[in-house]
């Protein structure tokens, strides 16, 4: 009789679905009114940094593209968080003056910053029982509110480092909540646009608005600028449906298109509306085209047709899951452990050793309570050794009853087996990796595999795991090691991909990333959350890339649109 890794527990009964799992998106639109200049023969050219606070210092969340000499650039790019309900999230927006390709903020000049909550911004309401919080309710916990569409706007003073006015800079931010997890993706291109260049033709790009509450059009999306040409395509993109016309797919929307101009002086070609309800009609292979007006053209000539055409080539709205959205339409997250029995974890019966168990019950691996496979041990009664055995010995089911019965199957264990090696992960991953294997015909998002696996660091078949990992990267699977110990755990440095692509030993690149190292001992004197939320911070993104690759929805979806 075969088992599934996990035990086959859906993953709301996994998870603690508690009101810190409970938040909605907000995205963040910025713009700046009368900046400083900082620029001698030109104007400056403007950037916004977007930090959030964390344990008391300032990180950098994002950053905006570079406005060129302008005093009141609204920038393109959105700022996207997650709200929590439960937090008081603390912003600053901090915006500077680009002077280098530098990185390095400190090689830019500063013009200004303003701090806030995401709460004070965003408007929508804390969670019930806090202090000046309205009473909500929520299918999910009774600590986080109803899904509400919400946006606001507010404009502040921008202030220097000793909090004295910038001038007379104001920064004006524009917060809309996500709640509809719709996306709209779109293709476009021009025909013989009018030349706007001397000695060229034009540099063309778009850019699209929408009215919101004040009657005022706000910009929602700027695409590229396709240089020296009259006949642009542009490649696609994607943008929230609530961004571009708040989920009203009557609303109207406004698009300009403009000749770029290294001044920042970009020349109108021409202008259309539309709305998504008329963008839908466009479909590959039957475009939409809409004549480019430029009115004050059309007022002076009596023969003005137009400043040429822009062309909708596609329109596709969809669903944009997140992973809340795949958890509780029903996938299953399956949980397999590997805990490293090698004679490097050293005797049990000494304290020195990993595996020693001290007078509270407890010792390094016992903090980490799953459903557990063992490796690199030699097993009774033959005493061969084995790289993927229960550690309650019942091949056939591996699990036990709750963490207390995990915690009793693993001191039961330590007596009866004895610590070898080589340490081997090459072996458990391919086992937990035929599981996965056997889910890819899933016609929705039912199943996803999670391996943890519990190492001193010491690893004998990097070549072998890495190829083995990169394989297991094509399948709906995620790879956790948590480094207990003192060890160099440079080797599962390496094969954590956030900073270079893993490359398995035939050269095959990994499909993505979809290892996570936390070395244990920055952790020892923290609280247990911040373990949990290290080690399982790239999960919910590495469900959500799997699924949105092979575009399977969650189990219990209403369908695209």
């Amino acid at each position: 009789m075969a088992y599934i890794p996990g035990g086959g527990a859906p993953a709301a009964g996994a998870l603690p679905m508690g009101s810190q799992y409970c938040v909605c998106k907000v995205e963040l639109s910025v713009s700046g009114q009368n900046l400083l200049d900082r620029d001698v023969t030109s104007k400056s050219d403007p950037f916004c940094v977007l930090f959030t606070e964390n344990d008391g210092r300032w990180i950098e969340y994002d950053r905006t593209e570079t406005a060129v000499n302008n005093l009141n650039p609204a920038f393109s790019k959105k700022f996207i968080l997650d709200y929590h309900f439960e937090e008081v999230q603390k912003l600053k927006f901090a915006l500077f003056d680009q002077d280098k390709s530098s990185m390095h903020l400190d090689e830019h000049d500063f013009l200004g910053q303003f701090s806030c909550s995401l709460g004070t911004v965003s408007g929508l309401p804390r969670r019930a029982g806090a202090r000046g919080a309205p009473s909500v309710k929520c299918v999910l916990s009774p600590a986080c509110p109803d899904p509400i569409v919400s946006s606001k706007k507010i404009t502040r003073p921008l202030v220097l480092m000793n909090d004295k006015p910038a001038g007379k800079g104001l920064i004006t931010i524009a917060a809309q909540e996500l709640s509809d997890n719709r996306v709209i993706t779109l293709s476009l291109a021009g025909r013989k646009l009018d030349k706007k260049d001397l000695f060229g033709k034009s540099d063309p790009f778009l850019e699209f608005y929408k009215q919101g509450h004040d009657g005022k059009w706000m910009l929602v999306h700027r695409t590229e600028v396709i240089k020296y040409t009259l006949d642009p395509v542009w490649k696609p993109f994607t943008v929230p449906l609530v961004s571009l016309c708040d989920g009203d797919m009557q609303k109207p929307i406004q698009v300009m298109c403009y000749d770029y101009d290294n001044d920042g002086g970009h020349d109108f070609i021409g202008e259309f509306q539309s709305s998504v309800s008329q963008m839908c009609e466009a479909r590959d292979g039957v475009p939409l085209e809409f004549e480019c007006i430029n009115p004050k053209k059309q007022k002076k000539k009596k023969n003005y047709k137009n400043s040429g055409i822009i062309i909708l080539r596609s329109c596709k709205i969809n669903r944009d899951y997140s992973f809340l959205d795949y958890i509780l339409g029903g996938c299953q997250l399956m949980f397999t452990v590997g805990i490293d029995f090698t004679a490097s974890n050293g005797n049990p019966l000494d304290p020195s050793s990993l595996h020693y168990i001290n007078p509270m019950g407890t010792n390094e691996y016992l903090d980490k309570m799953f459903p557990a496979l063992g490796f690199g041990a030699q097993l009774p009664p033959d005493w061969k050794v084995s790289h993927e055995f229960a550690i309650n010995f019942n091949p056939t089911n591996p699990f036990c009853s709750g963490v207390d019965g995990i915690a009793q199957a693993y001191t039961a264990c330590l007596p009866h087996i004895r610590f070898y090696g080589p340490t081997n992960f090459s072996p458990i991953v391919n086992h937990v990796a035929r599981f996965a294997a056997q889910a890819t015909q899933q016609q929705t998002a039912t199943q996803y595999f999670i391996l943890l696996i519990i190492t001193d660091g010491v690893i004998s078949d990097m070549e072998e795991t890495r190829h083995a990992v990169v394989q297991a990267s094509k399948l709906p699977m995620s790879i956790i090691i948590v480094g207990v110990g003192n060890a160099d755990f440079a080797a599962m440095e390496f094969l954590d991909g956030d900073s270079r692509t893993l490359r398995s030993y035939t050269g095959e690149e990994a499909a993505r990333d979809i290892v996570q190292f936390v070395p244990f001992r920055e952790f020892r004197n923290a609280a247990k959350e911040t373990l949990a939320r290290a080690v399982l911070a790239e999960l919910p993104q590495q469900v959500v890339q799997y699924f949105k690759h092979k575009n399977l929805p969650p189990a219990n979806s209403e369908g695209p649109s």
